[in-house]
């Protein structure tokens, strides 16, 4: 398995003997020698553990593997944009537009300030565009730097699941699985999923990054996250992204055990008025639906004491006082069952649909086809 970016004329001269069955003809195609091309594969089939192609008098026939990889290798050819962009200079563009400065690029990658610069320097003379720009004691990213960071990262994204697929074609280990957990996805669907799968997949690894929406959105698109599990968005706000619905979630007043309303027959909205409350922050969903709960956008709301999107600090919070919350009883199913806290309906039901969310030209490997096919599942025996 391959862990750093390989060199990108490696992976061009693979695809392009792949298209065109011949090493004269791909060498054309990709601009290189005959004899460098096939050297090229060469050292990508010696990296990868694998032969990329039977050699035979008729030209070159693509094995197994190299029928896996090369459409990860023509997509990734694509994003990159250029054949003269090298992977030296992509690592350095990345680790720059991460860190926000030569310096901090520096010490991340381990790499000298001025190789760093002379990287991107040469990256934008490849690409003909201007990548960077100085504002005061940073660099930020020019708009056409933004567009290029991020199809960079669908390039990276696309070679580590070809390699990956190779990898599992050959019997070893098959890469890793990036998902973006909200908060409601990590209370209960998705450890029983991550279970299952581990259980039929003990070969690929799994990675789990938490945060919100606005928090994990990003590095989806970028390539960083492979899909991310939670609360389901506008569809006109996610033109580049692809929603699927897998539950209905119905959250739950929540207090502490002895609260006032914990012993009321029925709690009405004006019940609600009485008491402080602690919600996340004005934009989620979440605060749209106790907004309607509430009575809708105009009506006079409650004031908020506390904006937190953390159930581990809500949690103590409300525990400690006679604040409300409003929350999936599954995010605090052991608090609820043990006693300490109290969940009641609300006085108008809220429902909001929890799902999937991928980029909309997002291929998965296998291994990320069953992970969802699991999450779909599992979240039909939740429901």
């Amino acid at each position: 398995m391959i862990d750093q970016l390989p060199n990108i004329r490696h992976i061009a001269a693979v695809a392009a003997t792949v298209a065109h069955g011949s090493v004269t003809r791909a060498a054309r195609a990709v601009n290189l020698t005959q004899p460098a091309l096939t050297q090229a594969i060469a050292r990508l089939e010696k990296d990868l553990g694998c032969q990329l192609f039977d050699r035979e008098p008729g030209g070159m026939r693509p094995t197994e593997s190299a029928l896996l990889l090369a459409p990860r290798a023509e997509r990734a050819i694509a994003e990159i944009g250029s054949p003269r962009v090298t992977a030296t200079q992509i690592r350095a563009f990345l680790s720059l537009s991460r860190a926000g400065s030569y310096a901090s690029a520096a010490q991340r990658t381990g790499l000298s300030a001025a190789s760093l610069h002379r990287a991107v320097n040469d990256l934008s003379l490849a690409l003909g565009e201007r990548l960077v720009e100085r504002r005061g004691r940073h660099i930020a990213l020019t708009p056409k730097g933004e567009a290029r960071a991020r199809r960079f990262g669908i390039a990276i994204a696309e070679l580590r699941s070809g390699f990956a697929e190779v990898s599992l074609w050959l019997g070893k280990a098959g890469g890793k699985i990036v998902i973006g957990a909200m908060p409601l996805s990590r209370a209960r669907w998705l450890p029983l999923s991550i279970a299952r799968f581990a259980a039929d997949r003990p070969n690929v690894d799994i990675a789990v990054i938490e945060g919100s929406h606005s928090e994990l959105a990003g590095p989806l698109r970028d390539g960083e996250i492979d899909f991310l599990l939670g609360a389901l968005r506008e569809e006109e706000a996610l033109d580049d992204l692809e929603q699927a619905a897998s539950f209905e979630d119905r959250p739950q007043l929540v207090m502490r055990q002895g609260h006032p309303l914990s012993k009321a027959r029925t709690i009405g909205v004006a019940d609600l008025h009485r008491y402080p409350w602690i919600l996340p922050s004005l934009h989620t969903p979440l605060r749209g639906y106790w907004r309607g709960m509430m009575g809708g956008e105009h009506a006079d709301l409650p004031h908020v004491s506390i904006e937190c999107g953390s159930v581990l600090t809500i949690r103590e919070l409300i525990r400690e006082s006679d604040a409300l919350t409003l929350l999936s009883p599954d995010q605090l199913r052991v608090e609820i069952e043990a006693g300490l806290l109290i969940g009641r309906a609300p006085p108008v039901p809220v429902r909001r649909t929890i799902g999937i969310t991928t980029r909309r030209d997002w291929r998965p490997t296998a291994p990320q086809r069953e992970m969802i096919a699991i999450l779909q599942d599992i979240a039909q025996q939740i429901s």
